[in-house]
């Protein structure tokens, strides 16, 4: 993979929008957004705010409306702007704001490290325009044998997102819209790879496709030159996302200060 000598950005978001029913995660831990759910002392958006300080960002964005997120976000020192409709929205709002390059994650990645931030600016292509991280099964079963994903079936294994997101160059607006219209697809590749055309979707058929030449036919297709990075930790695709993913994350966060 090429990697990049770019320097982190300084600009970083955390998408903390709200369901419009409520979440059922942040009802059992009696809180009014999932982002203020405590894990060993500190909310999930303090863990996330606090992994991208420590990897040198010193402008970070939160998209809430949460009033108790908002509050929590303004004491930390983020900026706060309203969500849009839908993540690609909201994202794209902060980016007019912003400019690129830009780092997009969730305040449900309590796992978060900075290494991790690190990691993925600098193995992220120089030349593209959107990166995505992600992690191959082996990799993530390796880590933590115990959690159940979502996956992305391709010629090259099964991925699971890691809500890590680089929106790096002149095309990453255009991206964004790209990302609009695939998002509601997101659990369903087949649909997002039919996008490409009939000889890319044969590829896919006949189990040919490799995750990251569909990330780049994709991104071709529409003028974006798009890339996948490969995470180099497995527990990266760890995100909390319902209750066993609580347990899970209290879990690995216990082993983590014990140092094992």
């Amino acid at each position: 993979m090429e990697e990049s000598t770019q320097a982190p950005a300084a600009s970083a978001l955390i998408l903390a929008g709200s369901r419009p029913e409520p979440d059922p995660l942040a009802l059992s831990e009696g809180v009014s957004h999932k982002a203020l759910i405590r894990i060993d002392g500190q909310t999930m958006l303090e863990r996330v705010h606090a992994a991208l300080v420590q990897a040198g960002y010193d402008r970070i964005y939160v998209s809430a409306s949460d009033d108790g997120v908002v509050a929590l976000a303004k004491g930390l020192g983020m900026i706060v702007v309203p969500p849009a409709t839908g993540p690609s929205g909201s994202v794209a709002r902060v980016f007019e704001l912003s400019g690129a390059p830009l780092l997009v994650t969730t305040s449900d990645h309590a796992l978060l490290r900075p290494e991790w931030v690190r990691d993925f600016t600098h193995d992220a292509p120089a030349h593209c325009d959107v990166a995505i991280l992600l992690a191959e099964r082996g990799e993530v079963e390796k880590a933590v044998p115990d959690t159940r994903r979502t996956w992305l079936r391709f010629a090259d294994g099964d991925w699971s997102g890691c809500n890590l997101f680089l929106l790096n160059g002149a095309g990453a607006a255009r991206a964004l819209q790209v990302w609009s219209a695939v998002e509601a697809d997101r659990k369903r590749p087949w649909r997002i790879v039919g996008r490409l055309g009939l000889g890319t979707l044969v590829s896919y058929a006949l189990g040919r496709l490799t995750l990251a030449d569909g990330v780049r036919r994709l991104g071709k297709r529409n003028g974006i030159a798009a890339e996948v990075v490969a995470a180099r930790d497995g527990e990266a695709a760890v995100d909390v996302d319902k209750a066993d993913d609580l347990v899970l994350a209290r879990q690995l966060l216990a082993r983590r200060d014990a140092g094992v």
